[in-house]
């Protein structure tokens, strides 16, 4: 894997527990998430999951009981 460019979400705080994001382009462009305490934990999806995951989340679909 190509090296990334990773940027700190706008929605974390300062300090530690950061969101960071990067991109890889490619024919199929990923979006790699990590979080700063925990940089060598990459998790990659496409623009699409990533957008039904956060509607689901947005809408309670995955809150448990």
């Amino acid at each position: 894997m190509s090296r990334l460019t990773w940027q700190k979400s706008s929605y974390s705080e300062e300090g530690a527990n950061c969101v960071n994001v990067a991109i890889s382009s490619g024919r199929t462009p990923r979006i790699h998430l990590r979080e700063s305490d925990r940089p060598e934990a990459i998790v990659t999806t496409t623009s699409a999951h990533l957008a039904s995951l956060l509607q689901k989340i947005k809408a309670g679909e995955l809150d448990q009981p």
